[in-house]
């Protein structure tokens, strides 16, 4: 029998560009990016020891228990940093190396962004889907010479140059750390707006997936 593996690369080679990559928290975690979880988790944490509490192990407990409904990412920034430029510079720190952090090789783009963009390079992928904030992905692609068409809101995805006419366009679901209508919570990630649901069923129907 044909390892599933080995079909699905020889697919990939024989048809470039008919397969979307969707990729997850994991491809970035290595890279010492924390996850979108991490992140509310160490927010909250912020938010206790301004009330003078400790939320110990179970930050998401203590947040329900304190204000009576599940931690909300945009009201738990306002609870730390009340203008945008505030948040912004709160969350550089989760996804920018320090000059000690670059040298160590964290923060940085991984293996696994940079063979995904020799791939691209060579056209056997064209659309990437990532839950993922950070921008290692789109460094590695900028790294040799390729600058996607970015989507990561409603009205990015309303304006967007068609799948089909561009070299590589990644869809960021959940949003940009740079932007601070992340999708963290579980109401938030309910559901997608109509536009992102659009630009969804469009890739499911015309391209197959590799996760």
């Amino acid at each position: 029998m044909i390892d599933p593996s080995l079909s699905l690369a020889v697919s990939i080679q024989g048809n470039p560009g008919v397969y979307a990559l969707l990729l997850g928290s994991g491809v970035s975690r290595s890279s010492g990016v924390p996850t979108g979880w991490e992140i509310v988790a160490e927010l909250i944490r912020m938010v206790a020891k301004l009330k003078g509490e400790e939320c110990g192990d179970d930050p998401q407990g203590w947040y329900s228990t304190s204000f009576g409904r599940g931690p909300d990412y945009s009201e738990i920034l306002n609870h730390i940093a009340k203008s945008p430029a505030e948040r912004m510079q709160l969350l550089r720190r989760y996804f920018e190396p320090t000059d000690e952090e670059r040298q160590e090789g964290r923060k940085l783009p991984t293996p696994a962004h940079r063979a995904i963009a020799e791939l691209v390079a060579k056209g056997y992928f064209r659309v990437l889907i990532t839950t993922n904030f950070d921008r290692l992905l789109e460094s590695a692609l900028a790294d040799l010479g390729i600058q996607p068409v970015v989507i990561s809101t409603p009205d990015a995805a309303k304006g967007a140059l068609p799948l089909a006419h561009s070299r590589c366009t990644v869809v960021k679901l959940n949003g940009d750390y740079l932007d601070t209508r992340l999708k963290n919570t579980g109401d938030e990630l309910a559901r997608y707006e109509d536009a992102i649901e659009r630009l969804l069923d469009q890739v499911f129907d015309e391209y197959g997936l590799v996760v």
